[in-house]
């Protein structure tokens, strides 16, 4: 028994779509030519994946996200339901604007929760959380927790995925116990010192 893809019948693959093995395409998704999706990822009802994008192992696309040409999605990464990318700052009909796409990366670990806009050119830090009906305008650096219009960040994050308890320079997970260092706005791990 081999571990491939699995494409549900209403769902099209366009020649020259890489799909990674044990990776799951739901009802009614789009994958187009030049597209890289790793393995073991699932991609809910309505998801449409451009040409040209890239998307790690273990990724969760829930249902109505579009991934644009542009964005990258690295290794275990959550967008939720009806999250929005967009690749052009300023778009307009009339305009053919396919030259100025802004890539926008979204780090290993991220989540991104349901109803959020992530503007184009932005990076989301790896293990970093954008809350729901958030909308990012800039950078997030890694494990903020970031939420509102425009979002801002309120706290920071565990890898497990639970906010974590903030000290003077320290920050502890009230749930697996992970500890992190705070200089600035910048958090690490306290082994990856």
């Amino acid at each position: 028994m081999t571990d491939a893809p699995w494409v549900h019948e209403s769902a099209y693959v366009d020649d020259g779509a890489v799909i990674g093995a044990g990776t799951k395409v739901w009802h009614f998704c789009h994958v187009m030519s030049g597209a890289r999706i790793g393995a073991h990822c699932s991609l809910g009802q309505n998801v449409v994946v451009m040409n040209g994008t890239v998307i790690g192992n273990n990724v969760k696309i829930q249902n109505n996200v579009s991934i644009y040409e542009g964005v990258e999605l690295e290794d275990d990464v959550f967008c939720g339901p009806s999250m929005v990318f967009t690749n052009v700052i300023n778009p307009r009909s009339a305009v053919s604007r396919k030259h100025e796409y802004r890539r926008t990366l979204v780090g290993r670990g991220a989540s991104i929760g349901a109803n959020a806009t992530i503007v184009c050119g932005a990076t989301l830090g790896a293990y970093s959380f954008v809350g729901a009906g958030a909308v990012v305008t800039k950078d997030v650096p890694s494990h903020a927790l970031v939420v509102g219009v425009p979002a801002r960040r309120v706290g920071w994050m565990c890898e497990c995925g639970v906010q974590l308890e903030e000290g003077l320079m320290e920050l502890t997970c009230p749930s697996c116990g992970k500890t992190y260092t705070r200089r600035g706005e910048m958090v690490t791990r306290a082994e990856e010192e």
